[in-house]
């Protein structure tokens, strides 16, 4: 097991203020500490590497709260697709509006089959299926997820 810090370790080796990485808690549902019997914030090295970059991109690369999130967001869709590769060709913006925002659940035009057979498009064909049908499928039901996830306040 890694090394655990608590939340005043962990605001002083990064250099921020401990209230700092509460709200940030609040703002990212990828930086989730583990929590004693008592409540107490135990955060992890990759916690700490995950806090980095957030300041990175928010104070580095002048994005807001809300543009960092949809970066993690999207290179946690890119992972579940298998690609990897968000940063380098451009992969794992696709699916995003305009503004990078996500489609509302739903509008991405794949739906599950009520009966559990197979996944169907909305024309009622039926979807991909194979290595290719199951990254799409994986990537549109963590697209959909987080779609919900926003709607319901995290």
């Amino acid at each position: 097991m890694g090394r655990r810090y608590r939340i005043g370790q962990a605001a002083e080796k990064l250099g921020l203020a401990p209230s700092v990485l509460r709200y940030w808690e609040s703002e990212f549902p990828q930086l989730e500490p583990v929590r004693t019997r008592k409540g107490q914030r135990l955060y992890t090295d990759e916690h700490l590497a995950l806090v980095e970059r957030i300041r990175a991109m928010v104070h580095g690369e002048g994005l807001t709260i809300e543009g960092a999130r949809r970066r993690l967001e999207q290179e946690a869709l890119a992972r579940a697709d298998g690609a990897g590769a968000a940063g380098r060709n451009g992969a794992g913006t696709e699916g995003t509006t305009g503004d990078g925002s996500f489609p509302a659940p739903g509008a991405s035009g794949t739906l599950p089959d009520p009966e559990g057979a197979r996944t169907r498009t909305e024309s009622g064909a039926p979807a991909v299926e194979g290595p290719a049908g199951d990254a799409t499928l994986r990537r549109e039901m963590v697209r959909e997820l987080l779609a919900l996830k926003r709607l319901l306040g995290d």
